[in-house]
């Protein structure tokens, strides 16, 4: 079949920031550790040997197991948790939104990048084993970015009030949507199947962490995909000590400040805060400011000193969430990962 190719430096879709990066400018390099071929991989496998903590396979695994526990699992993706376990596998982890019903194209393409790296990477590395992470963007709170697809040059909105991490939001009202829906769809062969799947995935999970885990699962188990809810206690606990620094230090704020002297050039994805984490509940998101020695929670009267938030951390590591500068190394923290793919406007501040 005939196939055409459009380069990103004329697609005008990516900043010169991601097109000099791909360009391996010279500049740049000190931003980042191995540029990412096939044959680079080699030296990332080494590294990650050497460097990741094995004891987070554990808790890691048993998560998993938990998270999965109420949904039809594949051979291949039961047998790709299980290999987590081992210190010769590794992960290749993309994320994204939990978009409505997928949202945008650029959810299925990433995730299919992902299980297509995997698939590459063992063809090269037969010693080794590769999992296809797709890293549900849970604790996120924006949920005006995700309540809506576009179908027919419609837009379908589900009109609900929202706040907190939008996992743990409730898919009360959707039958509503679906019924909207549904008659836009019609009734061919193709139309049931996408009006089942919705209604199997968002009809008879009760949050959307559930519900986008079993669309993605639907679509994806066969492929061995692994998809994982890290607004998780024990999953957390690995990050406390990371949590613990950036409370007491500010650690991220000044690393990255540094980063972005280097960027002089370049226009700036995202500013760094003074303390990169969210606090969070069941029904709040909020950032934690450090102000005349005591930290509070932004737009509540909630408020703690050094030693009580720091116990709370000691206590409950689940309410405590990173931010989008913080999140990349929570992954790599709780997982074996060698690299993400990402949009460039991801990769731009990973």
């Amino acid at each position: 079949m005939p196939t055409d190719c459009i380069s990103y430096q004329t697609s005008g879709y990516f900043s010169k920031l991601m097109q000099d990066y791909l360009d391996q400018k010279p500049e740049l390099k000190s931003l980042y550790n191995h540029f990412p071929t096939l044959e680079n991989f080699e030296k990332q496998i080494n590294e990650k040997q050497a460097n990741f903590d094995n004891e987070n396979r554990i808790p890691l695994v048993e998560t998993l197991k938990k998270q999965y526990q109420n949904i039809e699992i594949s051979d291949s993706t039961k047998q790709n948790i299980e290999l987590l376990s081992l210190p010769n596998t590794f992960t290749i982890t993309t994320g994204h939104q939990l978009n409505l019903f997928s949202g945008p194209l650029y959810f299925l393409y990433k995730i299919i990048s992902t299980i297509n790296l995997t698939k590459e990477l063992k063809l090269k590395y037969p010693a080794n084993n590769f999992v296809p992470i797709y890293w549900m963007a849970t604790e996120d709170h924006d949920f005006e970015e995700i309540n809506y697809f576009n179908f027919k040059g419609k837009k379908f909105r589900w009109n609900k009030e929202s706040s907190g991490p939008v996992g743990r939001l409730s898919t009360g009202g959707l039958d509503e949507f679906f019924e909207i829906y549904s008659l836009e769809l019609g009734s061919s062969t193709n139309a049931n199947v996408l009006k089942n799947l919705f209604k199997d995935a968002y009809l008879k999970h009760d949050n959307l962490a559930d519900a986008t885990r079993y669309l993605a699962n639907n679509l994806f188990a066969n492929y061995g995909l692994v998809i994982l809810d890290a607004d998780d206690a024990n999953l957390k606990r690995a990050f406390v000590p990371f949590i613990k620094e950036e409370l007491e230090h500010q650690t991220s704020f000044k690393t990255v400040q540094k980063t972005i002297e280097q960027l002089s050039n370049y226009t700036i994805q995202v500013n760094p805060r003074e303390i990169n984490l969210f606090y969070i509940e069941d029904n709040l998101r909020e950032r934690i400011i450090f102000e005349n020695d005591k930290y509070y929670v932004n737009n509540t009267k909630t408020s703690f000193s050094k030693d009580e938030i720091l116990k709370l951390l000691e206590s409950n590591p689940e309410k405590f969430s990173p931010n989008v500068i913080m999140r990349p190394l929570y992954q790599e923290i709780i997982l074996p990962n060698l690299c993400y793919i990402g949009g460039g406007g991801e990769i731009a501040y990973w």
